[in-house]
């Protein structure tokens, strides 16, 4: 059963829901190592030393500080950072809906799930099924952890639960104008055959249990194999240059003859990429249908 890390009320217009709320992601699942000392194998220790005593300091002696010019700091005690920070209200009040659609996912940050409190399960389930006929998010503004977020409200694929997406501010996120962009106009042949190819490896629904970390589950089997004290070796072959396209519509097609060919499919060449001698027996048959009919010779 999973365990709520907060407690909640959403709100918007008249109606408040008491909400719980649920990680949604889990980080445990990567690897990480230590840092150990190589003489005994020891896990070490992190200290701080300052640089200009040349000295280690320990926690007591520490203070933070803000850099409000080169290397020149305003230092605060606990008491001035406690009062800096955002009061948590507990409340997620919903200022606007926008169709989901609407939101770039580039803003997406951290999402949690929803789940009512004693007494809100009729209003929590309304506003959900709600949200998911009409197809829109809310957005709404909720402070926690001394900070104030931006948070998106939508609901589950069937309407029966919410999810909490943490946003980014729009100063958060670089604009795309940073980006060098393409300058041209894209042909329609190969438009064509690029949606042709998209058809062919395409699916309605996305099923995550079809993807894994084969790199992580690589890791963890080799790192068995030394805790069983075999020796590991690298084996992988260094990635190899990817090759410049010179002809996309050349690279294209072969796509397409590649995504059938996985799917023991037998590619249908177009008209003008018949075979050579399926073009000259389609000829010779067109000249004999076309030549006139010989003249017989008449009887003496």
């Amino acid at each position: 059963m999973a365990r709520a890390i907060a407690g909640a009320t959403v709100s918007f217009g008249l109606v408040s829901i008491p909400v719980k709320l649920f990680a949604a992601t889990q980080t445990s699942a990567g690897v990480s190592f230590n840092l150990l000392h190589k003489k005994c194998n020891t896990r070490l220790k992190q200290q701080y030393i300052c640089p200009t005593d040349n000295e280690i300091v320990h926690r007591d002696d520490m203070v933070k500080g803000y850099e409000f010019a080169k290397d020149q700091y305003v230092t605060f005690t606990p008491e001035e950072l406690k009062a800096l920070e955002e009061k948590a209200t507990g409340s997620i009040d919903i200022a606007e809906f926008v169709p989901l659609a609407a939101i770039d996912p580039v803003y997406f940050d951290r999402p949690y799930y929803l789940g009512p409190e004693k007494g809100g399960d009729k209003a929590y389930l309304l506003l959900a099924e709600a949200m998911r006929e009409t197809g829109r998010a809310a957005l709404a503004r909720y402070a926690a952890r001394g900070k104030q977020y931006l948070v998106m409200l939508l609901p589950t694929a069937d309407g029966r639960a919410l999810v909490l997406q943490q946003l980014l501010y729009a100063d958060e996120v670089r604009p795309i104008a940073d980006v060098p962009l393409p300058d041209g106009e894209v042909r329609e042949p190969e438009l064509k055959l690029a949606k042709q190819l998209i058809d062919q490896i395409a699916s309605e629904t996305f099923d995550p249990t079809q993807y894994h970390d084969d790199v992580r589950e690589r890791i963890q089997a080799d790192i068995e194999k030394k805790v069983q004290g075999q020796d590991i070796t690298e084996t992988a072959e260094a990635p190899a240059e990817p090759a410049r396209i010179i002809d996309l519509m050349a690279a294209l097609k072969a796509s397409l003859g590649k995504s059938k060919a996985e799917r023991g499919e037998a590619p249908a060449p177009a008209a003008s990429e018949a075979p050579a001698s399926s073009r000259r027996s389609a000829q010779k048959s067109d000249k004999a249908a076309a030549a006139p009919e010989p003249k017989r010779a008449r009887k003496r």
